[in-house]
């Protein structure tokens, strides 16, 4: 099992959403390189981020934040990013920036051979966030109307999945282990990454 230690970035800062509600956040620092190097150096392969601003707004405010991270990172540790991925240009704009590899939600389920594209030239997670089994978009706002037990089949080459269930995220009540038991019968890909925040800003590799 990996661990993923999670860092969730809004207006630069690192924080905690719950539920998916931006007007109900809770700050943990303001320096992000900071904060994935505390997580490295307590044995982090991995380091796994979100530009809360990108997801709602399309607009990469944090992107060269990310690319500071990269940069600390660089020889240590990869870095996954997810959070406002919608075109090949984000995709090779965060490869460029040093990411190992892009998390598509939004963009991948309404577009899902855009995921092949994107995973030509970097690893892609798909990120299926979900209100009741009901995968939800644009930084959670929007319902797609998809169930995501039916989206699992639509990403023959995504690397990873990484399911959130939002009714239990920033609660820190666990994950939902019965909806993930059910997810990986329902996939081939061998990676299925449990929510990240359902737990202290980790997450679990499981495959």
């Amino acid at each position: 099992m990996n661990l993923y230690p999670a860092i969730d970035l809004l207006g630069g800062k690192v924080v905690r959403l719950r539920q998916g509600e931006y007007d109900d956040s809770t700050v943990y620092g303001d320096d992000p390189v900071a904060v994935a190097l505390s997580f490295v150096e307590q044995g982090a392969t991995w380091v796994h981020m979100v530009d809360l601003d990108a997801a709602k707004s399309a607009e990469p405010v944090n992107r060269p934040i990310i690319a500071n991270v990269a940069r600390a990172l660089e020889g240590r540790a990869s870095l996954q990013v997810g959070g406002g991925v919608r075109t090949v240009a984000d995709a090779d704009a965060l490869a460029d920036a040093g990411v190992s590899r892009v998390v598509m939600g939004s963009a991948a389920v309404a577009e899902p051979t855009l995921v092949d594209e994107v995973a030509r030239f970097i690893n892609v997670a798909v990120g299926l966030d979900h209100r009741e089994g009901i995968a939800a978009t644009h930084g959670w706002t929007q319902s797609s109307g998809e169930r995501v037990i039916d989206l699992l089949q639509a990403f023959p080459l995504a690397s990873a999945f990484i399911i959130t269930d939002i009714s239990r995220d920033g609660m820190l009540t666990g994950p939902d282990v019965q909806g993930l038991a059910e997810a990986s019968r329902a996939t081939k890909v061998s990676a299925l990454l449990r929510t990240y925040r359902n737990l202290p800003r980790l997450s679990a590799l499981m495959g």
